[in-house]
């Protein structure tokens, strides 16, 4: 078997050779006339060897790119949703990452080289500034060679420091729908040796549903100074509040009716959370030599957040901190070339986290809580570890290249119930205290990869898992407090064809990938009874899914700046799945050959740009959701929907002055949308005997809804 493998792919090497001169072969060094993202894109397809897409600073713009969900559901295999009107993000790569009520799981979140993802391997997107970020690389797929666990792949935000010699201050402002209001006051000043940029945002709006406003303020420092020619310091610093009100979900009667009168339980409690949050990383950049590279960033977070649901009230305290250092060796010998990079990820979490439960029985006073014997106060600590190596070898006269990596992988938690010790509180019967550590785990990856003209052929199989946090390894609840001994965590394995080219003249660029996915041991929510009819949740094992799909994503990029529209940009990104449950029994029922849950068959976007000469622009975007189903049953079927969206605006610089106008127009065919699902085991908030009247949707606003913003840049 193996001695065949090998002959395929020295013939499929020498057929592609035989079509390649050497000025084609050499494609990085042309002219691309192809999108602003493309030789990024193809530098980062090439060098994580699977499916990788790159949003720029264009493609962040042609939206208010606070809203990230409306840029970065434009990528095929991508889907962002969101609970509240300007946060509570959740992050979905081909199907995965939708099964939790809150925040992101089973998805690596990065920003400048700091994992967002903390120790638990979970992710809070509420303190992140999207409208200071200009770029964004999505790995799609298990990516856990070079990033560790994840099985719906790795998200990369990025703020890059702007190296414009000189000094300017700039003011964005925007006004918008629901009293939105948006102000961006940013300084810059770089020089041969350094580049400085202070930021401070603020957002503030009522939000388009009941009880739904919002509240965020940021400041934001990023720098980089070069110590000497082989050595370069980094430092991102945030600090950040966010104050958001929840809205609650409702039923899918009064949402297919366009009813929105919020959650009554989150409502008349005033349900929302408070977020304090500071982030600190510092990097250093260093040319050991003419072949050895480092780079390394130590990074400090601190996550402190009030949150009031409609059953309970939370406190939490989550600093966490660790550094993340890659090595790179690189040399060439005749006529093959080899690079090695291997480093390490390193995080620990050390957070406390107190819930006190509402007795929900007094309508006077719905903020009544329960005595403290109902409630939990816990101290953890929870450690996660990543250890990798990739080896890449090129035969140069082919343009072939062969890849192989591994990454070890090992999460562990600790958890100390403060309210545990004996005559501390009446009534309080049990410890929830715990250790679980998930032994350390190989995830390898590897690939063939072949340049033709300027396509790049690229044929992978990689392996990535997905832990349980700290909360699901353990059973509570009723009278059951136990360690979750038998839960595993989920594995998967991907085998996926990509090719990433250009054509027209690199004017047309495409990335088309094909994929197979293979996940075991799916973690889902379950239901049980104590031995005294109380009704808890835990976590279980229940079974695999196997996901396959085509992702293709097309651009084109004319340009003639002599003619009054100087460059149309259009786009189409379109993504059709068959995911299946297979082996997959929850609560004793075997859903084998069922749907996944909450993801579509088939999602698009196409979008179409016009600049001219004049610096009018027009940016046209038309997101296409497909219908999906909330249970495992595929009994309830979530209509599908499409959103139009456009932007307006008048580019121009006089003399100092950079001046930027403009309008958009959001859900322009006022559609009926969700902006947020629950699904599988995650619905049934509020039981009723119709599954039609579960409250199981957020709805995004039902009607077109504006922004008109002025951005101001002068330069000193």
């Amino acid at each position: 078997m193996k001695k065949t493998l090998l002959a395929v792919i020295v013939l499929f090497a020498q057929y592609s050779y035989g079509q390649t001169s050497a000025t084609e072969r050499n494609i990085e060094q042309i002219t691309l006339k192809a999108r602003k993202k493309v030789n990024q894109e193809r530098n980062e397809f090439a060098k994580n060897a699977q499916a990788t897409e790159i949003l720029s600073d264009e493609d962040l713009n042609r939206n208010n790119s606070a809203l990230i969900e409306q840029s970065l559901s434009t990528i095929s295999g991508v889907q962002v949703d969101k609970r509240t009107n300007i946060g509570g993000q959740r992050i979905v790569i081909r199907g995965f990452g939708n099964d939790q009520k809150f925040n992101n799981w089973g998805v690596k979140v990065y920003w400048n080289n700091m994992p967002l993802t903390n120790a638990e391997e979970v992710t809070l997107l509420d303190d992140v500034d999207f409208s200071y970020v200009n770029n964004i690389e999505v790995i799609k797929g298990p990516a856990s060679t070079f990033y560790g666990g994840g099985i719906g792949g790795t998200v990369k935000f990025y703020t890059r420091p702007g190296f414009e010699k000189g000094t300017s201050i700039a003011q964005n402002t925007m006004l918008g729908s629901h009293k939105y209001f948006q102000s961006i006051t940013q300084l810059n000043s770089s020089d041969t040796n350094y580049s400085l940029n202070v930021n401070y945002g603020h957002i503030e709006t009522d939000g388009y549903r009941p009880s739904g406003n919002g509240l965020k303020n940021f400041v934001n420092i990023n720098g980089e100074y070069k110590l000497n020619p082989k050595q370069r310091i980094t430092l991102f610093a945030s600090q950040g509040f966010s104050h958001e009100k929840v809205s609650g979900q409702i039923s899918y009667n009064d949402y297919y009716a366009g009813i929105d009168n919020g959650n009554p339980s989150y409502i008349i409690k005033g349900s929302g959370s408070k977020i304090h949050s500071t982030r600190v990383g510092l990097g250093h950049i260093w040319e050991i030599s003419k072949n050895f590279k480092n780079s390394t960033t130590v990074f400090y977070s601190s996550i402190s957040q009030d949150r009031i649901a409609d059953k309970a009230f939370e406190v939490s305290s989550s600093p966490n901190v660790g550094f993340r250092t890659t090595f790179q060796h690189s040399y060439t010998w005749r006529n093959f070339s080899n690079q090695l990079d291997f480093g390490a990820e390193v995080q620990n979490s050390r957070s406390q986290i107190s819930n006190y439960r509402f007795t929900g029985t007094n309508p006077n006073n719905p903020l009544e809580m329960s005595p403290i014997s109902k409630g939990s106060y816990l101290k953890y600590n929870n450690n996660q570890s990543n250890y990798f190596a990739i080896e890449r070898l090129t035969y140069k006269p082919w343009d072939f290249t062969f890849l192989a990596g591994v990454s070890l992988n090992r999460i562990n938690y600790d958890r100390e119930d403060l309210l545990a010790f004996g005559g501390l509180v009446p009534g309080y019967n049990k410890d929830l205290s715990f250790s679980k550590d998930y032994k350390m785990v190989a995830t390898p990856h590897f690939a063939v990869q072949k340049r033709w003209k300027n396509q790049i052929f690229n044929l992978s199989y990689s392996e990535g898992y997905n832990a349980p946090t700290a909360s699901t390894s353990f059973v509570s609840g009723g009278t059951i407090n136990t360690v979750n001994d038998d839960l595993e965590a989920e594995k998967a394995k991907m085998w996926d064809f990509s090719v990433h080219g250009l054509l027209m003249k690199t004017k047309f660029d495409y990335q088309i990938s094909l994929f197979n996915i293979n996940v075991n041991n799916k973690l889902t929510q379950l239901n049980g009874t104590d031995s005294s009819n109380n009704v808890y949740s835990y976590w279980a094992n229940t079974g695999n899914q196997k996901n396959k799909g085509l992702e293709l994503s097309l651009g084109y990029n004319y340009t003639n700046e002599s003619a009054f529209i100087s460059k149309i940009t259009p786009f189409v990104n379109y993504s059709h799945y068959d995911f299946k449950y297979t082996d997959f029994v929850n609560s004793g029922t075997d859903f084998s050959g069922k749907k996944v849950v909450g993801v579509p068959d088939d999602k698009y976007a196409i979008g179409i740009d016009f600049n001219t000469k004049y610096g009018i622009y027009l940016n046209n975007t038309f997101n296409y959701l497909g219908k999906v189903y909330s249970d495992f049953a595929n009994e309830n079927l979530v209509k599908d929907y499409s959103l139009l969206n456009m932007k307006l605006g008048y580019k121009k610089t006089f003399g100092k002055y950079d001046v930027d106008v403009f309008a958009i127009g959001n859900n322009l065919t006022n559609q009926k949308n969700y902006t947020f699902l629950f699904v599988g085991n995650n619905t049934n908030d509020n039981k009723a005997t119709n599954l039609l009247n579960y409250a199981d949707v957020n709805p995004g606003p039902k009607k077109a809804y504006f922004f008109f913003g002025l951005n101001l840049k002068y330069h000193l």
